[in-house]
């Protein structure tokens, strides 16, 4: 006899916790929608949708697509990067159990205090630094000694070739070929402008220098 009557407590707990719990699953609401922003009217990805009742949450998509699972009445907290955390409340009114919703979120702007920023930290060590300066070795006079003949040849001359320079020369080379095929090629010893150039370069002191 004992043993019907604690089966019977068993069975009418186990009764009335599935109707709890069949009566928690009728007030469940999906709820889906999309984060926007207010200026622009375009999707915020990745927003954080939290329910703050129920401490759980999600994260939208790429596209600002969210859907959790709430109850009526719930809080959700809306964040993201740049913009004001807004509030929701589900509304708990709702005769179906799927509501759709487009959530526009605020930019969020932050005034800073001005801030003045000076060169040197006191009179005194602008005072130094005006006294130390260099007034003739300034940006411009350092850009044109570097980027004079002498130090650019100079750069030049360490430079291996590229890509383009070997490929330049290996047509050159093929050019002169097929310009001199079928005869005796090109010889500077016998061009009279290769020795007038070279006579003039010797006359300048260009030779003495390389």
């Amino acid at each position: 006899m004992k043993a019907i009557l604690i089966i019977i407590v068993v069975i009418s707990s186990f009764l009335s916790h599935a109707q709890d719990t069949l009566s928690l699953d009728s007030n469940l609401i999906q709820l889906s929608g999309v984060t926007i922003g207010e200026l622009d009217l375009e999707p915020l990805p990745y927003t954080t949708i939290f329910d703050k009742t129920q401490r759980h949450g999600v994260i939208a998509d790429y596209y600002g697509f969210f859907s959790l699972v709430t109850f009526p009445g719930d809080t959700i907290l809306f964040s993201y990067y740049g913009h004001k955390t807004s509030i929701y409340i589900v509304p708990d009114t709702l005769q179906d159990n799927r509501y759709s919703i487009i959530h526009m979120m605020q930019k969020d702007t932050v005034n800073l205090p001005m801030v003045t920023v000076y060169p040197w930290p006191s009179r005194e060590d602008f005072a130094r630094a005006f006294i130390e300066m260099d007034p003739y070795d300034d940006a411009l006079r350092r850009a044109q000694r570097q980027l004079s003949g002498e130090s650019l040849a100079f750069i030049a001359a360490k430079l291996e070739g590229d890509a383009s320079l070997s490929y330049t020369n290996a047509r050159n080379q093929a050019y002169t070929q097929l310009y001199t095929n079928g005869q005796l090629p090109v010889n500077n010893l016998l061009n009279p402008y290769s020795w007038a150039k070279l006579i003039k370069d010797w006359k300048e002191g260009k030779l003495s220098k390389q």
